[in-house]
């Protein structure tokens, strides 16, 4: 049996893979084992719950709440709000952890379970390794240990003030005010459909078009959404906005659009807020945190303006521990995922939203202007599958071909092979100059993967 939590927490279909049963039975563990672990150091302990508004949301979140307060947990519910929401409220309101249900950017049929550590950090993964190993032992029962009873199970309150607390964060880190700034915002009928409208239009902006902001339980990034970007293209010609904002299910990544509907994808973000904050002397250490995979423009783009970039394995978890680890402020990765470790301890699409609109009205310029610190080069990415992932470094013909192909892109082109982490598949993926060189060099290198690791 596979490991249940993944990179994210655990995730699947909602009542298939992710049932009730596997909710409480998960509350009840981690109560258990943080409860072990000296989380709670001898007080009653308390834990956040928020949700997105997925239908499936609403079971989950009662089996959620049911195993926490069975194992003697007090609960504040927040109710549907974003993940970055939950993250904050678990730090500011001094709760022993907290629990987001959410499946992000996936289709309305999935959902997960996040467990945070106190402050709203990822919980280390030895200690999701002893929920799982608890859970798996004993299920939703537990023979060998005493259950709470009469004053000592938990309580239930339903946190209202959440919203308003998380929206006057966000307004309040601010460097300036958006006035005079016109915002569309998509919010992917999900957490921050009403989250995000009410922060802009707080710290000053104009929003003059909302879309994705009528969540109904069932239509969570439908067509909508960060991985949906046509209709914000659309609505930004027809609204003639400065900024458009989409963010997805739980709002933990932001993607852009400008006045004439062209994306602005997160290394683009990542640029424009890593100049701003080294102006304001408040990118610590003059470096900003990226994966592998981002893009060779945004690289040469810091190098131009004298910022130092470090780059991580693909992934916000490992652009989150390389930032820990080594006290930076700003990092991410292409897909929006713009952590501003300040001010969150995980991505926050709002917070990453707000903080380009500040710029544009700090700057006056257009976020087209503002984007073009970086140029993006074109990228091409073939996945090539049923081969030997495992030798990707140790063939030697493959890796004479990779250097070829590096020799003959130069300085302004980049070759990245990487094994995936789940199927049998290696991702080539080519940088060059222009399109037609960039394809022609992956296409090579695809062939090269087959023949040798096949």
């Amino acid at each position: 049996m596979g490991r249940l939590f993944g990179t994210d927490g655990v995730r699947g279909v909602a009542n298939e893979g992710l049932t009730a049963e596997l909710a409480l039975g998960l509350s009840v563990a981690a109560a258990h084992v943080l409860g072990d672990a000296g989380a709670f150091d001898g007080h009653r302990p308390v834990a956040v719950v928020g949700r997105d508004p997925r239908a499936s949301g609403e079971f989950l979140e009662a089996a959620v709440i049911a195993g926490l307060a069975s194992a003697g947990v007090d609960v504040l519910r927040v109710g549907v709000l974003p993940t970055p929401a939950v993250a904050y409220l678990t730090g500011a309101l001094g709760a022993d952890f907290g629990v987001m249900l959410s499946a992000s950017h996936n289709a309305m049929p999935d959902n997960g379970i996040k467990f945070l550590a106190r402050g709203g950090h990822k919980l280390d993964d030895a200690i999701e390794d002893a929920i799982e190993a608890h859970y798996r032992r004993y299920g939703v029962g537990d023979d060998e240990w005493k259950r709470p009873t009469g004053a000592d199970v938990g309580r239930v309150r339903s946190y209202n003030e959440g919203f308003d607390k998380y929206v006057a964060h966000l307004v309040a880190v601010l460097p300036n005010r958006l006035d005079g700034v016109k915002v569309v915002i998509d919010g992917a009928h999900g957490a921050a459909a009403r989250v995000a409208p009410e922060a802009f239009a707080r710290a000053g902006a104009e929003v003059v078009y909302t879309l994705g902001a009528e969540p109904t339980g069932l239509n969570i990034n439908d067509g909508v959404g960060s991985t949906h970007l046509d209709k914000l293209r659309v609505a930004m010609q027809e609204h003639a906005a400065d900024l458009g904002i989409a963010l997805d299910g739980d709002a933990d990544r932001c993607l852009a659009a400008d006045a004439d509907g062209n994306e602005v994808d997160g290394d683009q973000i990542i640029a424009i807020l890593a100049v701003a904050m080294k102006e304001a002397g408040t990118l610590r250490r003059g470096t900003a945190v990226a994966t592998v995979m981002s893009n060779l423009g945004f690289k040469l783009a810091m190098e131009r303006e004298g910022i130092e970039l470090v780059q991580t394995a693909v992934g916000d978890r490992y652009v989150l521990e390389e930032m820990k680890q080594h006290g930076f402020a700003l990092g991410g990765e292409q897909s929006g995922h713009v952590i501003l470790l300040d001010h969150a301890t995980t991505g926050d699409g709002t917070l990453t939203g707000l903080m380009l609109g500040a710029r544009l009205a700090a700057t006056k310029q257009s976020l087209a202007d503002l984007a073009s610190v970086m140029t993006r080069l074109p990228q091409v990415l073939i996945n090539v599958k049923g081969v030997d992932k495992n030798r990707v470094e140790s063939c030697e013909e493959l890796q004479a071909a990779v250097r070829e192909a590096e020799a003959e892109l130069g300085a302004t082109g980049r070759v990245l092979l990487r094994k995936s982490g789940t199927e049998p598949l290696v991702r080539v993926m080519v940088e060059a100059a222009d399109e037609a060189q960039a394809n022609a060099v992956c296409g090579r290198l695809a062939d090269a993967v087959r023949t040798h690791l096949g």
